[in-house]
């Protein structure tokens, strides 16, 4: 039986109960319906700030280990919440890091925005910008909005509402359906 394809969660925050990364966990946890599975990354923190001097050979760990994760991944999922108008600096931080390497380049790649209506374009803005620039493969079907109500998230960090986790479930399926010419990862 093939491997399922595997697609990284990205979370632009590091907020303790964050709404965005209940979204991506409770994609995570929908991942097997829709025959992927979703891989959470949690190094965020961990990364060093970004200086072009230090996007060389060798790599700080944290970076190689970024820089793997995306590579072993068929998609991209991402889900960052938005700070003064754009991304936050420390999820800014980890895409500067993709822009040095080629694992990201033509990589299926989406967002889901868990910002209240009418809130969260910057953001959205600065990620399409920032995409383009190590030219990622955006899945547009696949960027969508699903505003999270912390009244839905339970005390495992899960959005219950069913709504919510059907919109996810057809997130991932639409950013496996766009990477099927990718194999899944550790395939090649």
């Amino acid at each position: 039986m093939p491997a399922l394809p595997v697609i990284l969660l990205l979370s632009g925050s590091l907020r303790a109960g964050s709404t965005n990364e209940a979204l991506l966990r409770t994609a995570q946890a929908v991942a097997p319906s829709a025959k992927v599975r979703a891989v959470m990354y949690d190094g965020l923190a961990e990364l060093p700030h970004f200086n072009p001097d230090d996007d060389t050979d060798p790599l700080p760990a944290p970076v190689v280990g970024l820089r793997a994760a995306i590579d072993r991944a068929a998609a991209v999922l991402i889900c960052t919440p938005e700070y003064a108008g754009t991304l936050p600096g420390s999820f800014k931080n980890l895409l500067d890091w993709t822009v040095g390497g080629t694992e990201i380049c033509d990589k299926p790649v989406a967002w889901v925005n868990a910002a209240a209506p009418h809130r969260g374009q910057g953001a959205e803005a600065t990620l399409r910008a920032v995409l383009g620039y190590t030219g990622a493969d955006i899945v547009e079907s696949a960027c969508v909005k699903i505003p999270v109500d912390r009244g839905t998230v339970d005390e495992d960090g899960l959005i219950d509402d069913v709504g919510t986790r059907r919109q996810l479930g057809e997130v991932l399926g639409r950013l496996v359906a766009s990477g099927e010419r990718v194999p899944a990862a550790g395939q090649a």
